[in-house]
């Protein structure tokens, strides 16, 4: 309903469509049946396109993304102050590699 209100507020069928990733005979055909009858235009509940689990893992996901991006910032911002710090003191960084994770 929200996309056909927009085609009636003047904004263009492609514009809306493309906005929607919908085919635009698709919201043609919308447009059609809500205008022969409000009530009737849309039948049913819909499905919804995520369950609230899936949505739920997803939100979850992307928090611990989120705390891992955070902690490896900060590694390279104490990775790089070191270097600033051992190029002001002339002193050349190590070249042997470190057993230590």
């Amino acid at each position: 309903m929200a996309a056909v209100r927009r085609l009636e507020q003047g904004v263009s069928m492609a514009e809306v469509a493309r906005g929607l990733e919908l085919n635009p005979s698709v919201l043609q055909r919308w447009k059609r049946e809500f205008r022969a009858g409000t009530g009737n235009a849309f039948p049913g509940n819909g499905k919804a396109r995520w369950s609230e689990g899936r949505v739920a893992e997803l939100e979850r996901k992307i928090g611990q993304q989120a705390l891992e991006i955070d902690f490896l910032k900060g590694c390279l911002q104490r990775i790089e102050q070191q270097r600033m710090l051992q190029a002001l003191s002339g002193n050349p960084p190590s070249s042997r590699k470190s057993g230590k994770k």
